[in-house]
């Protein structure tokens, strides 16, 4: 009764979508549950109405800054009393949403989970009554899915760090594996997962055979044709989105690029005229349409490959979430393969930067070991996700254990004087916010107040200084912006054999590059397959169809579809030392195996992105070649060092 009451005349709703009534019930009764519904069923309102009737506030942690800003505006246009937290806000709002949430005035906070290492937000959220964590995107928790994320591993430890009763998990792309293993880290019972089924019957699946220079004729066909409304066209790289929306235009089509690469206004322009556009197209990387609600989408093109089974379905359930036809379809050949496998072989860390990481500890000499994320990936040449990967697995390897986050760096400006502030306070806290004003010094407006001195002096702890920092910026009286991240851990082994251990670690790292290299092949495997396209993907997410859908390329045409693939010159008809050339000068000789391969597969890295590789001739000019086959063909130059490839210790 209280449900579909809450439903009619806060939502608008008549009826619940299936399954939403069952996860509904379990978090009302007060169990933790998971959803794994397909994208477009519903998810969000599977936290939304129940947070109306919790005593505390929901905390949503989401991967996706889109999804919170389309969800915070659906929310406030029925008045109900929801922010975000991001990056990119102005600080008079962030105190506003943070005073908001410590006051209870908030049903619904969303945030991302690298807020959770904010020292600042930790210090805030222990002042918030938290009833219910929600965890959309799930999957990332998992190492078997296609987008694990090292930072998710540690939500069950804040879950109880800040005793939230009760958890619910939102994922539209996860296998069986992946769902139990989800579940197993909350605890979950299986009794309490809801799957619908994966299966849209309003989705036409089509896998079209398409060389590339063919590519954008057949584009402009397949949004020339039925159904007729809005569109997206996904890409790889970012010039590609650039290059095609421009095409399109040129063409009669109303089309804009998306990416990571423009600022935000522009990316907030494009996706605000995408939104209340009957029949625009918004070509775009997978930076674009997480989250995006938009319920009349009518077309999804993959111009080039998606990254994996899991990446196509969360990209096509865009598609039709009105219920009506919607075209999805895919202009495939083998030749965009290896770029999709360079981005797997560019997470890869060599076992030179492993080694390195592993050195850094035992020379830490203490208990402790203090990581500053950026520098420490240069240093390695290991990208920052990797890195976070590599801590994680050293976690699992009992060497160190997570202790919290903080900045070295907590500058303010005064927006009013030091005299006026502590003239607010009286006795003992006069004299201690004295204290914090006596110790700090000056850069241009930027005042660095000397955490380690102020503690010293007023023989008081960090965190109390930290809170009044806080107050005084939540009062208005400073603008306060911490800098300088640094992680610590504790080093719980600090004497181990460091050639056994990168071995060790390597082989992980190899494991996990071979598990998704084989991710991307199953899905080629899937788009050419005789059977029914949608009967073949249902059956990778657990769901078997009694009968095929009578409408993808396959049931339409017959017989399965073949990728074409377009021979490419033999690596021999290249000089090897002409296409290197540029970077040994930068670099030196002999260039690190791995190193020499990613520069000419167009991978970035840290250490090429130091030394603005991407400017150089050379770059990327085998990007269109497997990465193993030209990883092989470098150790032949005279300017490479191979040793370690020939030892078999390097993987990738």
């Amino acid at each position: 009764m209280v449900i579909g009451q809450t439903l009619r005349d806060i939502f608008g709703f008549e009826r619940l979508k299936p399954g939403q009534r069952q996860v509904i019930e379990k978090i009302m009764a007060g169990d933790s549950a998971a959803a794994i519904f397909p994208t477009g069923a519903g998810k969000s309102l599977c936290y939304q109405l129940p947070a109306l009737h919790e005593s505390g506030m929901s905390l949503i942690i989401s991967p996706l800054l889109s999804l919170m800003k389309d969800q915070v505006e659906f929310l406030k246009t029925k008045n109900i009393p929801a922010a975000k937290l991001d990056s990119g806000m102005a600080s008079a709002d962030y105190r506003e949403t943070i005073a908001a949430a410590r006051q209870g005035k908030l049903k619904i906070l969303m945030i991302s989970v690298e807020r959770f290492k904010n020292e600042r937000f930790r210090t805030q959220l222990q002042q918030m009554d938290v009833s219910l964590m929600v965890v959309d995107e799930a999957h990332c928790i998992s190492e078997w899915g296609h987008n694990f994320r090292p930072d998710y591993l540690k939500i069950p430890l804040y879950q109880r760090e800040f005793n939230v009763g009760k958890v619910l998990l939102l994922t539209a792309t996860a296998t069986p594996k992946v769902v139990v293993d989800m579940c197993r880290k909350f605890s979950i019972p299986e009794s309490n997962v809801v799957m619908t089924g994966f299966h849209r019957q309003n989705l036409m699946l089509h896998v079209l055979p398409t060389l590339e220079e063919q590519k954008d004729d057949v584009l402009r066909q397949v949004l020339s044709g039925p159904p007729h409304g809005p569109g997206i066209v996904y890409v790889t790289f970012q010039k590609t989105a650039e290059t095609v929306a421009r095409m399109l235009a040129e063409n009669g089509f109303i089309a804009a690029a998306y990416h990571a690469g423009m600022g935000q206004d522009q990316r907030d322009a494009v996706q605000n005229h995408f939104m209340a556009s009957q029949n625009s197209v918004v070509v775009a990387t997978i930076a674009f349409g997480m989250g995006i609600d938009k319920d009349n989408i009518r077309q999804i093109v993959h111009y080039d490959l998606p990254k994996s089974l899991e990446s196509y379905s969360q990209e096509i359930g865009r598609a039709g979430r009105d219920g009506a036809l919607a075209r999805c379809t895919v202009l495939a050949n083998r030749n965009g393969v290896p770029a999709l496998e360079n981005f797997v072989y560019g997470d890869t860390p060599s076992i030179e930067g492993i080694r390195h990481v592993l050195s850094a500890i035992q020379q830490a000499g203490s208990r402790s070991f203090e990581v500053r994320p950026y520098a420490l990936s240069r240093e390695t040449d290991i990208r920052i996700l990797s890195l976070k990967t590599l801590l994680v697995y050293l976690e699992m390897e009992n060497v160190i254990s997570p202790r919290y986050t903080y900045f070295e760096q907590y500058p303010f400006q005064f927006l009013t004087s030091d005299q006026e502030i502590i003239a607010q306070f009286k006795d003992e806290r006069r004299q201690f916010v004295k204290t914090i004003f006596s110790y700090f010094r000056t850069a241009k407006k930027w005042v660095y107040p000397d955490i380690e001195a102020i503690i010293s002096a007023s023989r008081s702890d960090r965190q109390r200084i930290l809170t009044a920092l806080e107050y005084f910026h939540e009062k208005g009286w400073v603008e306060l912006q911490p800098r300088s991240s640094v992680e610590v851990f504790e080093i719980l082994a600090p004497i181990f054999n460091i050639d056994d251990m990168a071995q060790r670690l390597s082989v992980l790292f190899a494991k996990k590059e071979s598990k998704d290299v084989a991710r991307l092949h199953t899905m080629i495997k899937v788009f050419e397959t005789e059977r029914c396209l949608s009967q073949s993907l249902s059956e990778y997410f657990g769901e078997h169809l009694a009968r095929p859908c009578g409408q993808c390329s396959v049931c339409l045409s017959g017989e399965p579809v073949q990728l074409p693939e377009i021979r490419l010159p033999a690596l021999d008809s290249f000089n090897l030392d002409d296409l290197i050339f540029p970077l040994v000068e930068m670099l030196g000789s002999p260039l690190p195996a791995h190193v020499a391969t990613r520069f000419l597969c167009g991978i970035s890295s840290p250490r090429l992105v130091q030394c603005k590789a991407k400017q150089l001739p050379g770059f990327g000019r085998l990007e269109k070649y497997p990465y193993k086959i030209v990883e092989q063909w470098v150790t032949q130059s005279d300017h490479v060092e191979s040793s370690s490839l020939l030892r078999g210790e390097h993987h990738g």
